[in-house]
């Protein structure tokens, strides 16, 4: 107990001479409390702290260096704001109107830049290239074809950011305009985009850019799943360093965000048979996986916002079979799936099978507008991808099923309501 002590009281000196403070300030339209303050580690957030408001203002002091995004969600309009750290103190002020984030100002100016930056990025990827187009209608002597080339011409350059003074700003730019932007004649290779993942520097993991530079690896032309070119990217990493097993651990999720099966499996298997210590991160996916997989006991869950039920949990629930299905009143997949069981529902709890739908909706009315046109159970927290269920149940997309037995065990994870209703004998 006394270590535990001394630990717990360095931890709080630490706070005390953080590297850097946070400042997040609300006008008094903003509803709630709370406020969760988080990093980034390659595309996922990692949780810092969870403040509440006092007065307006919502402060977190960060006791490490960091350079990277950050972001604060607030949990009562279901909203969040992404910044960046380059390791001095930041100041946000936001204006809420109707439940959403209306207006930001920044008072630093990394934040201040970053923001141009961004603004100016995503003008160039996707209105520069409708301003060539536009040209071709109007002549070179009108007025209107000039002021097209004008802006044409200033977003054909780049905003000039100090590296020294503004380190991360510089990396995020260089690399968003080299490996993730479309630019005609620029695209990356493989090769290329191996040799950045081998050299840069650990801004990657903080920047945002690893999961589409990731996509990019996989959409080159000569490389349509193709495992040698995927082993060559991991051999070149080496596994056995962090780098490497932060991109193991995002191919993995990004082939079961798109039911890539075999490739997800092999390179699952890969992680699970590495000798080496494995990071957080690495082990985080390892494990999201082994609770899900066939013969694994399904995690009990709340009953948040419940439809057609008094259960208070999961477990609750008595029934011979029950189908989990993860969906969302927006998911256009959910909108033709799930109707598609309302005619065999009643047979089905004839036979003591029941249906619970955890809903990834952040809109009450919008869920339950939808859960109560469903004759079976539903629940929702309400949080949208930030729902507990997300990490819990390895939920990438939407609608995800799973039928588990009477003993809450997974005895089978179908893809479609066909899959279901074979699995079943409904058909």
């Amino acid at each position: 107990m006394k270590k535990i002590f001394l630990i717990a009281g360095v931890s709080c000196m630490a706070f005390v001479h953080a590297q850097f403070k946070v400042q997040m300030t609300a006008d008094g339209n903003l509803k709630g409390d709370e406020a969760y303050f988080y990093k980034l580690d390659g595309s996922k957030d990692i949780l810092i702290s969870k403040e509440n408001r006092k007065g307006n203002s919502w402060t977190v002091k960060y006791p490490e260096n960091y350079m990277g995004m950050m972001k604060i969600y607030f949990p009562s309009i279901n909203s969040s704001l992404n910044f960046i750290s380059e390791n001095k103190d930041v100041d946000i002020d936001i204006k809420v109107k109707n439940d959403k984030i209306d207006d930001v100002v920044y008072h630093d100016e990394a934040n201040r830049l970053m923001n141009e930056v961004q603004d100016y990025d995503s003008k160039k990827e996707y209105i520069l290239p409708a301003l060539y187009q536009m040209t071709d209608y109007y002549k070179p002597s009108s007025e209107f074809y000039q002021a097209l080339n004008k802006e044409i011409g200033r977003l054909s350059g780049d905003i000039t950011v100090n590296a020294s003074q503004h380190p991360f700003i510089a990396y995020y730019q260089e690399v968003y305009s080299r490996y993730v932007q479309k630019q005609p004649g620029s695209t990356p290779t493989q090769d290329d985009i191996i040799s950045f993942f081998v050299n840069t520097n650990d801004m990657l993991e903080t920047s945002s850019l690893l999961r589409p530079i990731l996509m990019n690896f996989l959409n080159t032309k000569s490389n349509v799943n193709n495992t040698a070119s995927i082993d060559k990217l991991l051999s070149a990493v080496n596994v056995e360093t962090s780098r490497g097993q932060n991109i193991l651990s995002e191919m993995i999720e990004i082939f079961d965000t798109y039911s890539m099966t075999d490739l997800k499996n092999r390179y699952l298997n890969q992680a699970k048979s590495l000798k080496c210590t494995i990071n957080d991160r690495l082990s985080n996916t390892i494990s999201s996986n082994d609770n899900v997989n066939i013969g694994a006991v399904f995690a009990n869950a709340d009953l948040a916002h419940p439809v057609h039920t008094k259960a208070k949990t999961l477990y609750d629930i008595k029934a011979d079979r029950k189908i989990i299905v993860f969906w969302s009143s927006t998911c256009s997949h959910c909108e033709k799936e799930l109707p598609q069981f309302i005619p065999y529902y009643q047979q089905l709890k004839k036979d003591n099978v029941d249906i619970i739908a955890f809903s990834l909706d952040s809109n009450e009315a919008e869920y339950r507008a939808k859960a109560e046109n469903y004759p079976w159970i539903s629940a929702s927290e309400l949080r949208g991808w930030y729902s507990s269920y997300s990490d819990q149940y390895n939920v990438h997309a939407t609608p995800t099923y799973f039928i588990l037995d009477r003993n809450n065990k997974i005895i089978a994870k179908p893809d479609h309501f066909n899959d279901v209703a074979e699995f079943l004998g409904l058909k």
